[in-house]
């Protein structure tokens, strides 16, 4: 059971990685900066440490990466108010509408797919995937600490 559940979630995950490369196509943005701008989006301000963590990346990748999206206009490097020396990557309104936009395709995509599943079956899936991303966190936290 549980390797079936893994599988679909593989699948599931693929085909959405790959449609939302295919709506990645129609904006000057690349697969790894989108992940970058959503990370960024969901955390806020990070310096290229923190964002090399979320996005799985060298720290060199990651500069290079920030350096291409702020040559773009999709984010800017600014200063921390509170130590000088630490600076930020912060998204900026192009990104920010970027991501918007693509994200909105993707749940038209999902909706699309959806439309003939009855409501309660849809609400039962996502109550479901909640469980399944809290426990997920909480196990996550129990490995950290």
């Amino acid at each position: 059971m549980i390797a079936d559940v893994e599988k679909e979630l593989r699948y599931i995950s693929g085909i959405i990685k790959q449609r939302g490369r295919v709506i990645l196509n129609n904006y000057p943005i690349t697969a790894p900066q989108f992940v970058a701008l959503q990370w960024l989006m969901d955390k806020g301000d990070m310096t290229i440490g923190e964002l090399s963590n979320y996005i799985h990346l060298a720290c060199s990748t990651t500069t290079d990466l920030v350096d291409r999206m702020e040559k773009n206009e999709l984010v800017e490097r600014v200063r921390d108010p509170k130590d000088r020396r630490v600076v930020r990557i912060h998204v900026l309104e192009k990104g920010e509408q970027i991501i918007h936009e693509v994200i909105e395709k993707r749940q038209d995509y999902l909706e699309e797919v959806l439309k003939d599943v009855p409501v309660d079956d849809v609400n039962t899936l996502n109550q479901l995937l909640h469980v399944l991303h809290e426990k997920m966190r909480e196990a996550d936290k129990e490995k950290i600490n």
